[in-house]
């Protein structure tokens, strides 16, 4: 029997996965942050990610890898949670539970879909830039690209939205997937607000930066 043929080995394994996409939120929204202060900084970033052999042939397929599996784990659990609840017992649950913890699966799914926006957006097109069309790398064009796609008020609004959903979904998930790795003693408290604090500054600050560029250019 496959370890992950246990709930608990899945919740781990989902809750190592979503640590994981934590810190590269963390890493991602540092980066593009930069493009705030300094177009020469945002592109000297962008230009060490984008041909760093370690982020591209390693870090990048391990994060792909990583969002593919958190999602479809979640998917499963979801599934078998529900086929495995009473009815009844069901509706007297939501009672005790909150609104984030009841609508993980549907904040998930409004997410995935923003990833998938995302890749569009910005990585097919670099991918089709440096390895299909095969064009001579320029280091200031990472900062055009940027503000291009930020002029479009639906794509902005869709980026506002995928962003207020993914902080729903981190004020419950990043507490639990701790909790479930076992961090569970005396700092849990301190670690809930840490955990509340994050999920809601980082999103903020993904839509502070959709919204900058679209109002200043």
């Amino acid at each position: 029997m496959s370890w992950l043929s246990s709930t608990i080995a899945k919740k781990f394994a989902m809750a190592i996965s979503g640590v994981l996409l934590v810190l590269f939120l963390l890493s991602h929204l540092t980066t593009n942050m930069l493009s705030v202060f300094s177009e020469e900084a945002f592109n000297e970033a962008s230009h060490f990610l984008g041909t760093n052999p370690l982020v591209q042939f390693l870090a990048q397929p391990v994060l792909m890898f990583g969002v593919v599996f958190h999602f479809v784990l979640g998917f499963v659990l979801e599934a078998k949670n529900r086929s495995a609840r009473p009815i009844k017992y069901a509706k007297k649950s939501t009672d005790n539970a909150t609104w984030m913890s009841q609508n993980m699966i549907y904040s998930g799914l409004v997410i995935l879909a923003f990833l998938a926006l995302h890749f569009i957006d910005f990585w097919i097109p670099e991918m089709n830039y440096k390895y299909i069309q095969g064009l001579p790398e320029v280091t200031d064009r990472y900062y055009e690209e940027l503000v291009h796609k930020f002029q479009n008020p639906i794509r902005v609004g869709a980026y506002v939205l995928a962003f207020v959903l993914l902080a729903m979904h981190l004020l419950h998930g990043f507490q639990s997937s701790l909790q479930s790795m076992g961090i569970n003693n005396k700092f849990t408290p301190s670690i809930k607000k840490f955990t509340q604090a994050y999920a809601v500054i980082v999103p903020v600050g993904f839509i502070f930066i959709a919204l900058y560029h679209y109002i200043n250019h």
